[in-house]
Parts: structure tokens; sequence; C-alpha cells
């Protein structure tokens, strides 16, 4: 039986074709645009070392701003692996970032919560931060976890790092974290390197995959590019994402949004690849965001905002790179009907359009909260989707031709031996949808969505052990958190 909360081994079995908006021709005429303004226009660099690496490899340089040549691009694209395979905290492969598969997870950096006990919007805590890990880990059709809130009740020069020790102390799955500080970025990996049993395991079987930005736009400012460059040097995996919004530090055109953050993406991936030739590079395929002209908000949930996540996804495919997407969100500012609609629209079209890894699953308020029982519910709807892409397989058995002839004209197939046999394959829902006779709904205490989910969000939150951490680990762990206490109280 398919559950929305029970994985099958054939979800990553897409049968249905990609979604798409623009024909290969205008795929190619984005592409070369793009080109078109790294060469004319270039982005600015403000990190010496990075400027230094753009000169030697034939980039005109006026400052810090640089202009990249189509040729460089073209080579970094090649250079670039075009399938990346993220592991688990204990080195065994998770997934495998390529082609149109879908792999699902939370977001990251949310500065407020909805309280999963009083139902309140509150300010995010440390808590919040292993609760959400913990939550993903039970979560069968949650691939990978991040952050999803900022720690506002902890020193904010070490919240990444604890953050950082929150999410892998509570899940063994996959993790994508953000840091905007170099010096913190240093010590997760080495957090990372302990893990895994050096720096040359954690190499070939990373388990965590910095998240980065550039500034729209076209600005690559310092801390960012160090971080960037450090993975490379590293030979770490890295996702870089552009934070353009159409109107606002984008072009208001949906076309001229996609130019500019594709060209942005490219220049980091100029630069990822001159360190290390071929470092593996995950490029942003979702979240640019739409400017709302009366309420100035970064909407999260418009038909533009679609639009962008399928361009966008399409045209990462055309670079044959792999893509990080976004679905799961809302701009609710509660967990509601408005927040299950525009999640589910979402997801949809993220996994339709072949993004790989979707993230911000769980936000509502346009990114600026984390919600429990969105990912529960976008969770299940994730199930779905996977059932959905895998289409049918059409057959002797499914098509069940001897069985119509055994059972005739106005016989009944519900004690056939063929429906014992293939009545669990179908999908069945346990929060999203209720399909209780309704006596039997009013019996159990005519509980709608919203109950469902918290009940489920509660449960695991009360119940669900993560597997620890070896002790011999941990007690590393805590040295190094003990160091980075201390250099607090010193400062």
């Amino acid at each position: 039986m398919n559950t929305g909360t029970k994985a099958n081994s054939r979800d990553y079995v897409r049968q249905m074709p990609p979604l798409q908006v623009f024909t290969e021709a205008q795929l190619e005429e984005i592409h070369y645009a793009s080109l078109e303004v790294l060469r004319r226009t270039g982005v600015r660099v403000q990190l010496p070392e990075a400027v230094e690496l753009l000169r030697e490899a034939g980039c005109h340089v006026d400052g810090e701003r640089v202009h990249i040549p189509p040729s460089v691009v073209e080579w970094a694209i090649r250079s670039a692996p075009t399938q990346v395979t993220l592991c688990d905290r204990d080195g065994n492969p998770a997934i495998r970032v390529e082609g149109h598969k879908p792999h699902y997870g939370t977001g990251s950096d949310c500065i407020f919560v909805i309280d999963p006990y009083s139902g309140e919007r509150r300010s995010a805590t440390l808590q919040d931060v292993a609760d959400f890990a913990k939550l993903v880990d039970a979560l069968p059709n949650m691939d990978f976890a991040m952050g999803m809130s900022v720690s506002n009740d902890v020193p904010e020069s070490i919240a990444e790092i604890l953050q950082f020790d929150a999410m892998v102390s509570n899940t063994t799955k996959p993790m994508v974290y953000a840091v905007n500080d170099p010096k913190n970025l240093r010590v997760i990996v080495e957090m990372c390197e302990v893990i895994a049993g050096g720096a040359d395991a954690f190499r070939r079987n990373p388990f965590a995959v910095l998240f980065g930005c550039s500034i729209s736009p076209l600005l690559y400012s310092a801390g960012p590019t160090e971080s960037l460059l450090y993975t490379a040097e590293k030979g770490l995996p890295y996702i870089l994402a552009p934070t353009a919004s159409a109107g606002g530090t984008g072009p208001v055109t949906l076309p001229g949004s996609l130019v500019q953050i594709n060209a942005e993406m490219l220049a980091g991936l100029v630069m990822a690849q001159l360190k290390r030739e071929g470092v593996p590079f995950i490029m942003f395929g979702g979240c640019p965001t739409p400017l709302d002209m009366q309420t100035t908000i970064a909407s999260y949930a418009s038909p533009e905002f679609l639009l962008f996540q399928i361009g966008l996804t399409q045209l990462q495919h055309y670079q044959n790179l792999p893509i990080f997407g976004t679905a799961g969100c809302s701009d609710s500012k509660v967990f509601d009907q408005q927040a299950t609609l525009e999640g589910t629209m979402s997801m949809l079209i993220s996994s339709l359009s072949g993004a790989n890894l979707i993230h911000d699953v769980g936000y509502v308020e346009y990114g600026s909260t984390s919600c429990f029982e969105q990912v529960v519910t976008m969770n299940e709807v994730a199930g779905e989707i996977r059932f959905l892409l895998r289409g049918m397989d059409v057959d002797r058995e499914t098509m069940a031709v001897d069985v119509i002839e055994a059972v005739g004209p106005g016989g009944e197939y519900v004690t056939s031996d063929h429906t014992f046999n293939h009545f669990r394959d179908g999908w069945f829902p346990e929060v999203v949808g209720d399909r209780n006779v309704y006596d039997k709904w009013v019996s159990e205490g005519s509980k709608t969505l919203g109950d469902r989910a918290n009940e489920k969000v509660r449960q695991i939150l009360e119940t669900h052990e993560p597997k620890p951490l070896p002790d011999s680990v941990r007690e590393k762990l805590d040295e190094i958190m003990a160091d980075v206490k201390a250099g607090v109280d010193a400062g």
C-alpha cells in the first residue's frame, strides 16, 4: 500500500515528460543573452582572489568589474558534472541529483515560526532548528533537511554553527546549509570531516552541501565568494542561489530576470571551476520571485513565480546542470486552505518541470515564517506526486485480459485474487485526504486537515528518536562547540 507517508522503491522511476514553457530556440536565445550580459555588462566581484582567477582565465577586469567572455563560460559548463550524488550522514548514497528526478526538503532562515502547540507566530529558536530536522528525519518523502529557522536565542556570530550542530544531531538525511561567515563555514566543514572520518571521506561521500547567494543584480560580495572558492578548493558540492525579484532587483519582465539570474549563476560556476575544475555545482532553478507592486512583498505563490520555476528549471536542463528548485511554500500567514493550495500547486509545478533538489517546503508568509504542519502536509503531497510521475505499468498482468474473461459479463472483481494482489498498488492518504464516510468522520472527532497535520507533527516531535551520532564523534563535536562558545565569551 502506498500511503502519504510510505515511500516506494519505484518513486524515482519517472515516466511522465517534463513540463515546459520555452521552445528549444527560446532557450538558446536566453542562454546567449546571458552570455552577452556577462561579456558586455559583466559582474562586480569584491574578493581579490576571485578577480585574479578571472583575470588569469582571460576575463577583462576593470577594478571590481569583471567581463567574462563566452568561451570561458562554455568551458565552465562543460567542466561541471551533470550529476551530483549526496550521501546520508553514514556515508551511504541517498540522493542522485540528476535528470528530471525530484527530491524534496525544507528551507532555511525563517525568522518566525508557527508554534505547533500554541498555534502562535513567534520568534524562531535553536530548538526549532532541531525539531524541523527531526521532522524531516521521520518523514519518508522529505529527502533532505535545511535549517528552516534562524536561531534568535543564541549569539548571532556563531548561530550558523549551532544550527548545523542541531541539524546533524537530529537527522541522518543529507543536509543543505546556509552560511554567511566564511570562518563559520570552515568550522562546519571541520565538523563534517569529523563525522565522515576525514577530509577525503567527506569529499567522496558528501552529506552536507553549502547553499550560497550572489547579490542581485550581478554582485558577488567578498564573504560569499570566499565561501564559494573554499568549497571548490575542498572539492565539495555547492548550490548557488541568486536572489533577484522581478521589478525589484531584476528586470520586471520574466525573461529579463531569467537572463540576469542565469548570468549570475554562470559567473559563480566559472569561479568555482577555475578554482577546481570538475567540482560539483548545483544551479538554482526555482526562487526568482515577482515583486508585488501593491504590497512590495516578493511573492512565493503567484503564477509568475510558478512560470519562473518552470522556465529557469528548463533553462538549466538545457545547460545540462543539476538544479535546485523551490516548492511547498505559500504567501499565507497561517497554515490554512491558502497555504495548502499554494504549496500543493508549487510542489506539482516544480516536480513536473523536472527540478532536482526542491527546497523551501514548509514556508508560509512569503518565506518569513516556518510551519511544521505545512511540512507534514507537503510530505504527503510529495508522495502523491511521485505516484503520479511513475505513471502506469502496462503488461498482461495489469491489462487483466484473462481476469476480465474469468469474471465475464455481470460479474464482480471484489473477490478476485487479482484484486487482492494489486489493491495495495494504489495510493492512500494519511493526512491530506480523509476518505471516511461522514458518520465515521464525525465519530472520530470531525478532524480537519489542520487537525490531522498538527497531530502528526506532535506525534513525531514527541516520539521519534533520530539515530544518534557515535559517542566518539559526538565528543569531538562537543569539543569544537566548546571552542566556538569560548571564542564568543572571550570576545
